[in-house]
């Protein structure tokens, strides 16, 4: 494994396993399969829902002596419903319930903009079918209260997700401690340099969620009754060239690809043969004909622009503005 270092004494393993959209039964059997794979950077967060089965799995194997706390970088985030700041602590304890934990290793504000706070709704509808907004987000006032977090030590390290660069600059000039880590969407298909080379100069690591173009997404949208057709950048012809030079799964190049940039990634899979797989990338290295033929690859589509939440892009801090 190889690491990035995000705060003194703080590494993060610059391949971690991603849980969105998987709970339950099919997640206690994935982390478990991951945990034995070597997997030690789990990324979850408070709207997966899923923060028990992993802190269930989690406390079996430390009372079973097979992991130490100190030995799991754990990270969660705070939901657009707590975007205020009673919310911070609020949902960072309420988290560290569901996980069995004293304290997390990074705490993320999931989203720049806000939802309504009702309790047993995590993305409360108005009337109409539209996502009940939050329009008073104050990001510097959550900030605030993210630090508070720190001093009392139940996060060791606070970050962002989702925001773009206007909104990560406010953060940077008004904090007392800084952001360390940015968690957005990129992969192949969508590489974000600007917004890469604006975090390494600020001294902030980037983590990839969908590395691998989120194949899931599909199934995810349709729960809100939204139908999408989503490019499948595993069946590239260029992936799947390099792939077979190197006797790599496509997976696995488009991964080495991403953090043989420096960006940490965290792919999901709940099958055990190809979250093994995704973690076996630090035995070969892509020459510079491969890194430059899959830079190439890059086309700006963006797969989550959280439009399937009706009425989204009317909050001021929607972070796209090219969507607009």
């Amino acid at each position: 494994m190889e690491y990035v270092g995000i705060a003194e004494g703080l590494k993060m393993p610059i391949l971690g396993y991603g849980t969105w959209s998987a709970t339950d039964k099919e997640l206690e059997t994935a982390i478990e399969a991951a945990l034995e794979a070597g997997y030690r950077h789990i990324d979850t967060a408070h709207v997966y829902e899923n923060e028990k089965v992993i802190g269930d799995v989690l406390k079996r194997w430390m009372e079973a002596g097979k992991i130490k706390r100190e030995d799991i970088f754990l990270v969660t985030k705070l939901p657009p419903g707590g975007m205020r700041t009673a919310g911070v602590p609020k949902y960072l304890r309420r988290s560290l319930d569901l996980l069995q934990v004293d304290y997390v290793d990074l705490y993320l504000v999931h989203t720049p903009f806000a939802f309504k706070d009702i309790e047993g709704e995590l993305h409360p509808m108005t009337a109409d079918g539209k996502i009940d907004l939050d329009l008073s987000t104050d990001h510097l006032a959550v900030w605030k209260a993210m630090e508070e977090q720190v001093d009392k030590g139940l996060t060791k390290s606070i970050g962002l997700s989702n925001f773009n660069i206007k909104q990560i600059q406010n953060v940077l000039d008004n904090s007392r401690i800084r952001p360390v880590s940015l968690q957005i969407e990129l992969h192949a298909y969508l590489q974000q340099r600007e917004l890469v080379e604006f975090c390494k100069k600020s001294n902030i690591a980037v983590t990839a969620y969908s590395p691998l173009g989120n194949p899931g997404l599909t199934t995810f949208f349709t729960k809100f009754g939204k139908k999408i057709e989503l490019p499948n950048i595993l069946k590239n012809p260029t992936v799947n060239q390099i792939a077979k030079k190197h006797k790599k799964a496509p997976a696995q190049i488009l991964l080495k690809h991403i953090v043989q940039n420096g960006i940490c990634a965290i792919p999901k899979s709940t099958n055990p043969q190809r979250l093994r797989d995704n973690i076996e990338i630090f035995d070969f290295k892509l020459d510079d004909t491969d890194m430059k033929e899959l830079d190439g690859l890059d086309k700006g589509v963006r797969l989550v622009d959280f439009t399937l939440f009706d009425g989204i892009k009317d909050h001021p801090e929607y972070p796209f503005p090219e969507l607009r």
